[in-house]
C-alpha cells in the first residue's frame, strides 16, 4: 500500500516538474531597453518572476544576473541593437530622454522588424499629444513630452504589432524635484501647475501585463489616485523632512506651460493607481531624526 502511495506521489511530482519545464519552454524571450532605470528594474524583476527569458540592452557592459542577459548597445547610434533584438519575441522599450527619442525608436524598430519581433511595447507620458512644444521656452521645460510623442509615432507606424502605455510622472521624479528645490531658502513654485504622480511599481505591473498579452495599440492611460498642486507636493515633502521653506508662486511663460496649467498632463478619469504621495513619502522621505529614532529602536 505504501509503495503505491510513494509511486503516486513520485508520478505527481514528475508531472508537476514536466508542467513547469513546459511552461518555461513556452515563456517568451523579451528584450528590455532602459532596463536598469527606475521603471526598468521593476519591469525586469516582474518578467523574471513570470519565468520569461529576459535580455537587457545597456550602453555599458555589465555582467549577467540570475536569469538576465545584459547586452551592450546604443539606441542613439544603432550599434549593437541587431544582436540584442535577434531571437527575441517581445521588445519592451523603456529608454527615454529629453531629446532624440524618435531616432532611438527608429533604430530599435528597424532591428526589431528584421528580427521578427511579434510585439513592441512602449512607455510614454500622459499629455504627450496635448502639450505643444513649439518654442525654445517650451523645449527647455517640456522637451520630454515632444520627444515621447515623436517616439510614439515611430512605434505606431512601425508595421509591428504594438502597445503604448501613457503614464503620469512617477513619485521618484516628484521626490527628486522636491529634494532639489528644497535646497533653496525660498522656493519658486510654478503657478497653477498640477500633477497626478503614480507609483512606478504599479506602472511596471501594468506594462508586464500588456507585454505578455495581445498587442493593444494605445492602451488606456495609467495615473495616480490624486491630483496635487505643485505647492501641495512640495509642502508634503517639507513636512515629511521637518523642513521649513517659503514658497513663492511664479508664472511660467509659453504654450506648453499654459497647457499644463489647463491640466493637459493629467488623467483624472484614469486615476487607477492606489499608492498615494503621502504613502510614498512615509517610506522614502523620512527626516534624519526619524531615521535615527527607528535605527535606535531596531525597526
Amino acid at each position: 500500500m505504501q509503495s503505491r502511495i510513494d509511486e503516486t506521489t513520485m508520478n505527481e511530482r514528475r508531472a508537476a516538474e514536466g508542467r513547469t519545464a513546459h511552461e518555461r519552454a513556452d515563456a517568451p524571450s523579451i528584450l528590455v531597453t532602459g532596463g536598469t532605470g527606475t521603471l526598468g528594474r521593476l519591469v525586469v524583476s516582474l518578467l523574471r518572476d513570470a519565468d520569461c527569458t529576459v535580455r537587457v540592452l545597456s550602453r555599458r557592459s555589465q555582467g549577467d544576473g540570475e536569469g538576465i542577459e545584459f547586452v551592450t548597445g546604443d539606441l542613439a547610434t544603432g550599434e549593437g541593437i541587431e544582436g540584442a533584438a535577434e531571437g527575441t519575441e517581445i521588445v519592451v522599450h523603456l529608454a527615454g530622454s529629453n531629446k532624440g527619442d524618435e531616432q532611438k525608436a527608429s533604430n530599435l524598430v528597424r532591428e526589431a522588424s528584421r528580427a521578427g519581433v511579434r510585439h513592441l511595447v512602449y512607455i510614454s507620458v500622459v499629455g504627450a499629444d496635448r502639450i505643444p512644444v513649439t518654442s525654445s521656452v517650451d523645449r527647455a521645460m517640456f522637451g520630454y513630452f515632444a520627444s515621447k510623442l515623436g517616439a510614439e509615432r515611430v512605434v505606431a507606424g512601425s508595421g509591428l504589432p504594438w502597445t503604448t502605455l501613457r503614464a503620469t510622472q512617477f513619485y521618484e521624479l516628484a521626490l527628486l524635484t522636491a529634494q532639489q528645490m528644497a535646497r533653496l531658502p525660498v522656493i519658486p513654485v510654478p503657478a497653477g501647475f498640477r500633477f497626478q504622480p503614480v507609483d512606478a511599481g504599479e506602472v511596471a505591473a501594468r506594462l508586464v501585463e500588456l507585454a505578455l498579452g495581445s498587442p493593444a495599440g494605445l492602451a488606456p492611460d495609467i495615473a495616480g489616485p490624486r491630483v496635487y498642486g505643485m505647492a501641495e507636493l512640495l509642502r508634503g515633502y517639507l513636512r515629511a523632512r521637518h523642513l521649513h521653506r517659503l514658497l513663492v508662486p511664479v508664472p511660467f511663460p509659453g504654450q506648453a506651460a499654459g497647457a499644463v496649467r489647463a491640466g493637459a498632463n493629467l488623467a483624472p478619469d484614469r486615476a487607477v493607481g492606489r499608492r498615494t504621495w503621502e504613502e510614498f513619502l512615509a517610506e522614502h522621505a523620512r527626516a534624519p531624526s526619524d531615521s535615527r529614532s527607528r535605527a535606535a529602536s531596531g525597526n
